[in-house]
Order: C-alpha cells, then sequence, then structure tokens
C-alpha cells in the first residue's frame, strides 16, 4: 500500500479508510494560517454503499487502495452466493448477496459485469447502465384506460418487477435502466 498527502486526493480515488475500501466522491481544501490546511472529503464506501464525509489535516497521510477492475461474466447463483468468471484469467469468483446488492435484479447468465476487486475478493459490481429483458408477466390493458402515464406492473425474466406503460404487454422485449429500475423504452 502507498500513501499519499489529502491534498492529492481526486474525484474517483480510491481510498482504504477504516478497514474499507472507498472511492472519493467530492474533495476540497482550505486553507490554513501557517501552511496548516485542512481537505474535506465525501467517500463512498463501495462494499456499504453508505457515503461519508471526512476531515483530514493536510500533514495526514492517506492509504491509495490497491483495487483491479475487470469485466466479469455472470455465470450462476449458488444460495446467497453470485459466482463470475473472469474473461481474462477464466478464473471463477464468488460474491455475496450484499456486494451484488441492487445488480442481482437484472443478471442473467451470460451478462459481462464490471467488477472491482480488492485483495483477490469482489468488493463491487456494476451491470450494464441499460439492459434489454423479456416481460414474462403483465395484466392487459383495461380499454379505455388511456390517460397519460399511467402504468402497470410488469414482471422481467429475472423475477424483479417494472412499471411500465399501458401497452406492453407478455413476451415483449423492453429496455429497463439498472441503476433505478425503471422501463425505458421498448426494445
Amino acid at each position: 500500500m502507498s500513501s499519499i498527502s489529502p491534498t492529492m486526493l481526486k474525484n474517483g480515488s480510491r481510498i482504504l479508510f477504516e478497514g474499507e475500501v472507498y472511492v472519493v466522491v467530492e474533495s476540497s481544501q482550505q486553507a490554513m494560517g501557517r501552511g496548516r490546511g485542512r481537505v474535506t472529503a465525501r467517500l463512498r464506501g463501495l462494499m456499504s454503499g453508505k457515503t461519508i464525509e471526512r476531515t483530514f489535516r493536510s500533514n495526514e497521510s492517506v492509504e491509495i487502495a490497491d483495487a483491479e477492475f475487470r469485466d466479469m461474466q455472470y455465470l450462476y447463483r449458488e444460495k446467497e452466493d453470485f459466482i463470475f468468471m473472469d474473461n481474462e484469467t477464466y478464473d471463477q469468483h464468488r460474491a455475496p448477496r450484499d456486494v451484488v446488492d441492487f445488480a442481482a435484479n437484472f443478471l442473467l447468465e451470460g451478462t459481462i459485469v464490471k467488477t472491482t476487486l480488492f485483495e483477490g475478493r469482489i468488493i463491487g459490481i456494476e451491470a450494464p447502465l441499460k439492459m434489454d429483458f423479456e416481460v414474462t408477466n403483465t395484466h392487459d390493458a383495461v380499454k379505455g384506460n388511456t390517460a397519460t402515464n399511467v402504468t402497470k406492473d410488469a414482471t422481467i425474466e429475472t423475477g424483479f418487477v417494472v412499471k411500465v406503460p399501458l401497452f406492453i404487454k407478455t413476451g415483449d422485449k423492453i429496455r429497463v435502466n439498472t441503476l433505478t429500475g425503471e422501463y425505458v423504452e421498448r426494445a
């Protein structure tokens, strides 16, 4: 691990703080008298997902996290773990449900995701921003119910329920935003 001065923190930097890897979301410096200063940083935990704000003195040091970023293919689910294969080495990695988090709602076998590895284990998953899914179940629209912005529930092939416009039917392909879980358009 290497250390740097907090004044060198940039947005997107990954640091090791209190035993967890954090990404710097925002940082600002404040100059004080006699060469001292403070750096206030908003940090988002890659494992916990929580956002914290910390102030560092400019004479402190911050550890840089040696995190790797790799594309991996989702293979299957085994109880509460998700199994991924590294596209370069073909090694398989296991990620628990709390690491996969909301992305679990959009994982189909063969999906390529971006992973963050720290000390040989997956600490973060990022699914493609927009993905196409088949609607496996939804009810038909009631004739005459054509008010604008009216939606209904539709279950996609992963089992996740999405709010869709009334014209979507079972068997249709739809595009979903994987960050918000919202319908984007018909695919």
